[in-house]
């Protein structure tokens, strides 16, 4: 394994004041400089895709096609860090340019507008499992918003965190983003500083450190904390569908993502089915005569700490191993396992698995499903395989999650313009695309109010008068009728009225000039 070169923790404030300097100077705040460095950025990735790519393996053991593609949609590092930077590149000029809120009678004279502005010097603590992507990845949208900004890698990830120090300060503006690397000892000196806004991801036993520590300066927090996310399976659905996407979102980097599958809920009678289509996929994605044991075929543990972790989290258990259960301390290896007749009490549902372990599940019925679900934190994901247009609809208004997709798992990060982030103890904020530059954007409001608007706006100024008051009630809005009761229904119907209506008058439309057009034949 890569040795990392810390950071001298006494450093760490003179980096800070260099970055404070660097935002004080005003660069970023030119829309040019700021693509110039985002392009810079987007090159630091394209120029060194192999090395990075084999940093990667060497940290995490993780196939090449991992690392640039998936499926030849989602690409979970490289690409996507490039496409962050270019997206970023290509819209910064529209996303910074100032606003007008909707307009309003009242307040139009006064030219409300909402400016967009960097919220000046801030930190990324990424975490180990996808490193370029939440480390480069977030930092194109930091940049775009105007901020200079302090990167720390994580250091359970030497050789691509090492490799961060060495290519940062030679694409990028080294007044504007600086590296430090380090463990507890410089993440706390990073903490102990004042800065405009944290964005952390990682766990959450972490993250109340973070944010009691950021509390201290009133600095602004994101997090992103995985959890549990659950799978729910409706013995309605593409079986073989649901097998290939769901084994594969739980080996992918040996399970450790932040939304991989991290348990099933599968009605009792449809268990053995779903397990037999599990195993048959196992036989599909590891062919060869070692399995996933073989070169580039499966990722390892990121360390021997993280997979002690994940093992004993699997000698506990009192479900059954169906398929893998083989494990190496020395390679770091964990074989993708699935383990049947899970209690809901069981070791594995103790707390995130972060690992290539899937439990599942057995209940009587969607209910109990969605029942157990509630019963728990919110997960950053939640997942549903099924035909049913009405569970997909029940799953998802009868619980709360970061994110829902049905009939799929793992790739909504990568999905361009929706947003990535928890809610409750899996995180809070979000980023990606737009999302980012909000997250790094102070929202200013103004207002430019011309001297003459006091002959409308005078009674404000004492003296109070009864007269001054009764002029208040010019700006008063006006209430719909009160309501006799509550509604009849709890499901609101009018936006379905309103496209009958229309579908109807379309219709009828089209009825009239066919008529039309026969009369005139």
């Amino acid at each position: 394994m890569a040795e990392l070169a810390y950071t001298p923790v006494d450093e760490i404030p003179k980096i800070h004041a260099e970055l404070r300097a660097g935002f004080n100077s005003g660069k970023l705040k030119s829309i040019e400089y700021r693509k110039y460095q985002l392009l810079q950025l987007a090159y630091l990735v394209q120029e060194n895709a192999d090395r990075i790519e084999k940093a990667l393996q060497s940290d995490l053991g993780r196939p090449a096609i991992e690392s640039r593609f998936i499926v030849e949609i989602l690409s979970i590092e490289i690409n996507t860090t490039i496409g962050d930077a270019l997206t970023a590149y290509e819209s910064v000029e529209k996303w910074a340019k100032p606003e007008k809120p909707p307009f309003h009678l009242n307040w139009t004279l006064m030219k409300p507008t909402i400016y967009k502005e960097a919220k000046g010097v801030v930190v990324i603590i990424s975490p180990f499992n996808y490193p370029v992507w939440l480390t480069l990845g977030i930092l194109a949208g930091a940049i775009a918003a105007g901020n200079c900004t302090l990167l720390k890698p994580a250091e359970s990830t030497p050789a691509t965190s090492s490799l961060f120090a060495e290519l940062v300060p030679k694409y990028l503006d080294n007044d504007l983003v600086r590296v430090v690397n380090g463990a507890v000892a410089e993440t706390t000196k990073i903490l102990e500083l004042p800065w405009d806004h944290i964005l952390y991801t990682g766990s959450g036993r972490v993250a109340k450190i973070v944010s009691a520590a950021a509390a201290k300066h009133l600095t602004p927090v994101t997090l992103e904390l995985g959890g549990k996310s659950p799978v729910i399976i409706d013995p309605n659905c593409d079986l073989e569908s649901a097998a290939s996407r769901i084994l594969w979102g739980k080996v992918v980097n040996a399970g450790q993502t932040c939304v991989a599958p991290d348990y099933i809920l599968v009605p009792r009678s449809f268990q053995d089915t779903f397990v037999d289509a599990l195993k048959k996929k196992y036989q599909e994605f590891y062919p060869g005569a070692q399995g996933p044991k073989e070169d580039e075929a499966y990722s390892r543990i990121v360390t021997k700490q993280a997979w002690g972790r994940i093992k004993g989290l699997l000698d506990g258990t009192k479900g059954t191993v169906v398929i893998g259960g083989e494990v190496d301390e020395q390679g770091k290896y964990i074989a993708p396992t699935i383990v049947k007749d899970v209690p809901g009490d069981d070791s594995l549902m103790s707390e995130e698995i972060f690992g290539p372990v899937l439990p599942i599940v057995p209940v009587e019925d969607l209910d109990e499903a969605i029942r157990y679900v509630n019963a728990h934190d919110h997960p950053l994901a939640l997942y549903v395989f099924t035909k049913d247009d009405a569970v997909k609809k029940k799953v998802l208004t009868s619980t709360q999650s970061g994110a829902f997709s049905a009939g799929e798992v793992l790739i909504h990060p990568g999905v361009e313009g929706l947003p990535f982030g928890g809610i409750g103890p899996s995180g809070s904020g979000y980023h990606t695309g737009k999302y980012t530059f909000d997250t790094f954007t102070h929202f200013r409001a103004a207002l430019d109010s011309p001297s003459w608007l006091d002959k409308i706006l005078g009674f404000r100024y004492p003296p109070y008068s009864v007269k001054k008051l009764k002029a208040t009630d010019r700006f008063r809005r006006k209430l719909p009728a009160k309501p006799s009761g509550p509604p009849t229904s709890l499901t609101s119907s009018s936006s379905w009225r309103k496209w009958w209506v229309f579908a109807l008058a379309i219709a009828i439309a089209a009825g009239l000039t066919k008529r039309r057009a026969g009369l005139a034949n």
